[in-house]
């Protein structure tokens, strides 16, 4: 809380600094580098954020580092003084007394670089969670307080929550244990020159000469890496893209049978990710290789030379294996600053884009806490002279001197197409735009005048598509008005209709409403919603389509409610419906943004010419009063989704990637899980619960998988793994060797004159020798194991993908296969399966290779010392399996450990419009803030574990190196070995451990490998009762169309306990049109989806023309059935793939424009500037609900079906579309079997059987005219109550 009210005092007298924003204002001027076309932030800008105790920490850190690198250069020096005790007290007694000396010395070092590299970690490592910590809060703050107008076109919800998850921890790898690594690496190279150079500058000289070819080989090879690996990573992405596209629009790909277009396209982009994958491991290979020679060929020459500087410049044996470590394990040094550098590289990248958001100043800025503050205001709203066009498309005037006037206290209705503008005057009295020219005033006062969040505060806002929180119900009413008492919560419920049906939850108003609300129906959401629009007690109110989801019972109530809350305050209220507005003080009528009649109902009525007596005739001639209408937003306002086929989940990535409004499960749910009855609180809590539990299987899996079926999985590659695994035992035999040259090396700095320079030229041409073996082993062995893995991860998410898409709809109902957490097991799971075969292979095979061989050699030179080392060796294994962690990053996953903050982010950005509307930007961070308490302390713990764990690694090491020489020095002081024998045995063990523990630190990790598999296969094995790709099944070579549902009993999955239909009977006969009505959440959609078998029946039976659809083959079934719901969903692509969708992308020019041109959208597609290639944008955005509805209906059109489905499919329309398209509907209607399910009742009075739907059964069925005159009928009942409403 207090960050947020230091956020608060900033923003007070225009301060509009947040700390170091100042710098970045300067960063996003002057200050930003450019590469290429990369921005960045200066390396020092990082730090903007820091605080008094981050400076203190990042001291110690400093000083720390330096410490830490300098006890490689004192190790060399000791190393030195080491050959020289052994090798100038030869055949003395004397050995063990000198080297006693020696090995204290390393007691001290190890003491030191224990202490050293414990406050090093610890402090870098705790000084970046908390600068990271508060990155995201500082930039979370500022998205949330951008105007609308920046989500238009500046960003959208995907990249923003992208920046937040992945960007910051990028950021925090710049600022964090990186920072400290570099400057140890540095201390150590700086270190290591110095002491050369003082011990000899002639040999240090030369050697010098090789390091710009080491450090060259290691960019380059860092370079090439990162290329091919972003290469990788785009193309995988576009497959995950496609992966989620898919997911969340399941129904609508089941239902057009899509299932092969989308496999074929995710396995395009799968390809793709292969190639760039074994050129990748090629490249790794070839650098390790050459980098790997160069080193070697350096060691040769300071052998060869050193041998000269021995015999020709007096220097000791000693002092040339000092100043070849300290030139080499400096160089080494500075060869493993490059994962740093890059590392700080991409933080300044991603910190640009963030911290330019940081400090940018929103035109319209909702923490702001300038501006007007008035007692009260009496609510007059005007605007005046106003010119529009929104942001994202500046070229499109939306009003151009549009005036208008509503006096406190009254009602004015705006109506009009759809497209007209009605919604752009509520945006802009809720100012998330400002006018270009003219004015928006209340009382008088110019909007802009007022302090923006208690202007806002005076206004309440009820949309068409009404935004929950995941949260409980009581936290989502509390939006209305913070710090309510539960008392005014209750009475807001009880204002909005909504008490009754929360009484009835068990957990009540604590319910948990899940994603988007999805766990309630759309009625129910709506009054939620409604109760916290009335828990504001606005001055001015915006009902934009408001009762628009009910049904006729909750709509009649609820308008009461408003009619209640609408007394004294100035409300302006969005319709299409024209019956809903008649009681207005006045209406105004919308046309190309311009009013062109005003006035109230009985006014504009009179003149029968007018624009308002037309819509009412064009509304009356369709025996309609459509229902909802999509948010028209004017033109092609980017408009909130509405795509969801309701009850599919929607994810945590689909919240996000929501265009700039907001998401919002749209009203009524057509095929409704949640028929008005949440999920049974114990299944509630499992579906919202922990996402860490989250797999692609549900359930809880063993480990316990059978090798032998991975291996069969890699089996087409058997060939490849053979050579690599051939490789690998190459190279894993390459450091013992190394270490049995240099020991070599040693005995031979001590020999006479002429046997040196012989034996040196022989040992560096060894040394060449290796180089030149691991030249060729890297490269083969990375290459292999490439092209075994890649394939293996190719033909796993393909298999994967191919599954996921033929799942039964049941399996997406489940809260843990949301499309988002399916597209990152696909991802992480196939990945983690490759290293269980390929790479462990090759691991194992290296491993036995290494030791294998280090054992020959150090127990052919000494079994009793290498009896004592091996009993020492796991400690040094401890320091190189924690040395490679350390060059890896300590740092845990901090994307899973802040997932509960992001999905805090993720929910709010992608519902800004209702979090700016409600002011509840504080909120929202407060609770963000909260959130990342926990991940802040778990990574201060694991900042001091890791730096405990380096710290006690470091001083055992070198605590051995001292045991170890001094055992080594009583058996040569006893005659049992000579010094030769004891390098030997030493440098051979060591390099051994060194060479397994640092694989093993690059290893894998196993049990998360082993889950990953599990879950695969757990995945694969499921048996499915509809399986889309059984090809089995009868075929209809003439299907008629009668459709019969007998004594059918059916409950959803994933709610057991809720009975929706028990021995429910209908018949439909060929070529009629039956509809089916009932109240929200009667069951209405079910029986859709149960004829498309999305759902098979719990009991009973559905026959096509006779025969049961469970003995049909499924493919064809859906074939049969052309599918229009009231929230089309349409796919991130052009208009005309949309259409040709319906036909499986197969559709010939001529038959998308007809389609185009039945469903009355040839007309406006041809408009557009790109006509049919025109991008609808992410689930349609980009286009107005009553366009994106017309080319849903082209697409199902397109199909030529024999049975239609409409689900409220003209209620996003307005009259004049609506006219055209219910006229292009009643044609494609005729001899097709149609089944309508219907709010309206007006819709349906033409349809040749209606069937009302009541309690899981058709309570009545008949004709129009029949059943409105049943005494006490239901329908009549219900068409009394719309008559009402009306």
């Amino acid at each position: 809380m207090a960050e947020v009210n230091q956020f608060d005092k900033e923003t007070e007298n225009g301060q509009n600094q947040t700390p170091g924003t100042t710098d970045i204002k300067r960063i996003s001027n002057s200050g930003n580098e450019q590469i290429g076309d990369v921005n960045k932030v200066p390396f020092y800008k990082l730090f903007s954020f820091a605080d008094s105790a981050d400076y203190a920490l990042m001291a110690t850190g400093l000083v720390s580092a330096m410490g830490s690198g300098l006890c490689l250069p004192l190790m060399t020096l000791l190393f030195g003084e080491l050959a020289n005790s052994f090798g100038n007290n030869v055949g003395t007694r004397s050995v063990a007394h000198e080297v006693s000396k020696v090995s204290l010395k390393f007691v001290y070092l190890a003491v030191g670089s224990g202490i050293a590299a414990f406050s090093q970690v610890s402090c870098w490592m705790i000084t970046g969670e908390r600068q990271a910590v508060r990155i995201r809060n500082l930039y979370l703050r500022a998205i949330l307080r951008q105007d609308i107008g920046y989500f238009d076109k500046e960003a959208n919800t995907g990249e923003i929550m992208d920046r937040m998850t992945n960007e910051t921890i990028l950021i925090q790898n710049a600022i964090g244990e990186k920072v400290g690594k570099f400057l140890q690496l540095s201390a150590s190279f700086f270190g290591g020159f110095v002491i050369a150079f003082t011990k000899g500058w002639i040999l240090a000289l030369v050697l010098l000469s090789v390091i710009p070819v080491l450090v060259i080989s290691a960019a380059l090879m860092t370079v090439l890496i990162s290329k091919l690996t972003s290469r990788g990573q785009s193309a995988y992405s576009a497959a995950a893209v496609v992966a989620e596209q898919t997911v969340s629009s399941i129904r609508t790909v089941a239902s057009f049978t899509g299932e092969k277009q989308a496999v074929a396209k995710y396995e395009k982009f799968l390809y793709r990710a292969y190639e760039a994958g074994v050129h990748e491991g090629l490249a790794a290979g070839l650098g390790s290789g050459v980098f790997m020679l160069v080193l070697f060929s350096s060691y040769a020459l300071a052998i060869w030379f050193g041998a000269k500087m021995i015999i020709h410049k007096g220097y000791s044996g000693g002092d040339v294996l000092n100043i070849i470590m300290a030139v080499l394990m400096g160089s080494l040094s500075l060869g493993q600053v490059s994962p740093c550098l890059s590392a700080f590289a991409a933080g300044q990248v991603a910190a640009y884009k963030i911290y330019h958001a940081i400090s940018r100043k929103p035109e319209i800025d909702p923490i702001s806490a300038e501006g007007r503050v008035l007692k009260d205001i009496k609510g007059d709203v005007e605007l005046h002279d106003v010119h529009f066009s929104y942001p994202s498309r500046p070229n499109e005037n939306i009003f151009i001197r549009f005036s208008l006037r509503v006096p406190n206290g009254t009602t004015l209705a705006l109506v009009g197409e759809s497209g007209s503008g009605k919604s752009t005057v509520i945006n802009l009295v809720e100012r998330f735009y400002d006018p270009q020219a003219g004015e928006v005033l209340i009382d008088g006062i110019n909007i802009k005048e007022f302090q923006l969040r208690w202007i806002r505060g005076k206004i309440g806002l009820v949309s068409q598509e009404p935004v929950l929180f995941a949260s409980s119900i009581k936290d989502n009413i509390l939006y209305g008005k913070d710090g309510a008492s539960i008392e005014e919560v209750e009475t807001a419920a009880e204002h909005a209709n909504a008490a009754k049906f929360i009484d009835k939850l068990p957990q009540g108003l604590d319910t948990m409403v899940g994603q988007n609300g999805i766990q309630l129906s759309g009625g129910q959401k709506q009054r939620i919603a409604l109760a916290r629009a009335i828990l504001k007690d606005p001055r001015i109110l915006l009902l934009d389509e408001a009762t628009s989801a009910l049904d006729a019972e909750s709509e009649r109530v609820v308008q009461e409610a408003l009619d209640r809350v609408m007394i004294n305050r100035t409300t302006l209220i969005v319709a299409h419906r024209l019956s809903t507005v008649k009681n207005a003080d006045a209406i105004a009528v919308i046309q190309h943004g311009k009013i062109v009649e005003e006035g109230s109902h009985s006014e504009l009525t009179q003149d029968l010419d007018g624009a308002y007596s037309r819509l009412i005739r064009l509304q009356e001639f369709n025996k309609a009063s459509p229902q909802n209408s999509l948010n028209d937003k004017s033109g092609a306002e980017i408009t909130s989704d509405s795509g969801q086929q309701s009850s599919q989940h929607i994810s945590f990535l689909r919240s996000l990637s929501r265009g700039s409004s907001e998401t919002g499960n749209s009203s009524r749910h057509s095929f409704s899980l949640s028929m008005g009855v949440p999920l049974p609180v114990n299944e509630l809590h499992s579906s919202l619960g922990d996402p860490k539990n989250l797999t692609l299987s549900q359930h809880k899996v063993e480990h316990k998988i059978p090798l032998c079926r991975l291996a069969r999985l890699n089996k087409p590659e058997i060939p490849e793994l053979l050579l690599g695994s051939l490789a690998a035992g190459v190279n894993g035999a390459i450091l013992p060797l190394f270490g049995f040259l240099f020991s070599s090396v040693v005995t031979t700095f001590y020999q006479p004159a002429h046997k040196l320079w012989k034996e040196s030229k022989f040992w560096a041409f060894m040394f060449v020798l290796l180089g030149l073996v691991s030249l060729l082993a890297t490269p083969l062995k990375t290459y292999f194991f490439s092209v075994a893995g890649c394939k293996l991860i190719k033909r796993i998410r393909l298999m994967c993908f191919e599954k996921v898409v033929h799942m039964e709809i049941s399996w997406f109902d489940k809260m843990e296969n949301s499309s988002s957490l399916i597209s990152s097991r696909l991802s992480t799971d196939a990945t983690s399966v490759r290293s269980l075969v390929g790479d462990s292979l090759g691991l194992l095979v290296q491993n036995i290779a290494t030791a294998a061989v280090g054992l020959i050699i150090s127990f052919t030179a000494s079994w009793q010392l290498s009896l004592i080392v091996l009993f020492l060796l796991p400690l040094i294994g401890l320091n190189g399996y924690l040395h490679m962690k350390f060059i890896a990053g300590f740092s845990a996953d901090a994307k899973k450990s802040y997932e509960e903050a992001t999905q805090v982010a993720g929910d709010a950005i992608g519902s800004i419009r209702t979090v700016a509307s409600f002011c509840a930007e504080v909120k929202i961070l407060n609770l963000h803030k909260e959130k990342c308490e926990v991940p802040l302390r778990l990574g201060t713990k694991q900042g001091l574990l890791s730096g405990a764990g380096l710290g006690i690694s470091l001083f055992f090491l070198y605590s051995v190196y001292a045991v170890s020489y001094y055992a080594g020095a009583r058996l040569v002081d006893a005659g049992k070995i000579t010094f030769g024998h004891v390098f030997r045995v030493f440098l051979g063990l060591s390099m051994t451990a060194v060479a397994i523990s640092q694989s093993g630190a690059l290893a894998p990790d196993s049990g998360k490998a082993r889950a990953g598999a599990a879950s695969i296969f757990t995945f694969l094995d499921q048996e499915l009762k509809i399986d889309s790709l059984d090809n089995s099944g009868t075929i209809l070579e003439n299907v008629k169309g009668d459709i019969e549902f007998r004594n059918v009993s059916f409950k959803y999955p994933s709610r057991p306990d809720v009975q929706i239909f028990k021995d429910l009977c209908l018949a439909i006969h060929s070529g009629k049109t039956v509809a089916l009505v009932g109240e929200s959440g009667c069951g209405k959609s079910t029986i859709l989806s149960l004829l498309q078998r999305f759902y098979d029946p719990d009991a009973g039976q559905i026959t096509l023309d006779g025969v049961e659809v469970q003995t049909l083959k499924l493919k064809w079934l859906r074939k049969q059935m052309g599918l229009v719901s009231q929230e089309p969903v349409l796919f991130n692509d052009t208009i005309r793939a949309n259409i040709a969708y319906g036909k499986e992308g197969n559709a010939t020019e001529t038959e998308i424009f007809a389609a185009a041109e039945l469903a009355n959208a040839h007309k406006f597609v041809s408009s557009l500037q790109e006509g049919y290639n025109t991008m609808v944008g992410e689930r349609g955005v980009q286009l107005s609900g009553g366009q994106k509805q017309r080319v849903a209906i082209a697409r199902a059109m397109l199909k030529g079906p024999r049975i239609l489905l409409l689900d409220e499919a003209t209620s996003a329309l307005d009259a004049e579309s609506e006219r055209v398209v219910q006229d292009a509907l009643d044609r494609v209607i005729l001899n097709r079997t149609t089944i309508i399910v219907a709010q309206r009742l007006s819709t349906i009075t033409n349809a040749d059987v209606i069937a009302v739907v009541n309690d899981g059964v058709i309570a009545e069925e008949g004709k129009h005219e029949d059943l409105i005159h049943k005494k006490d009928g239901i329908y009549a009942s219900l068409v009394a109550l719309q008559a009402a409403g009306a």
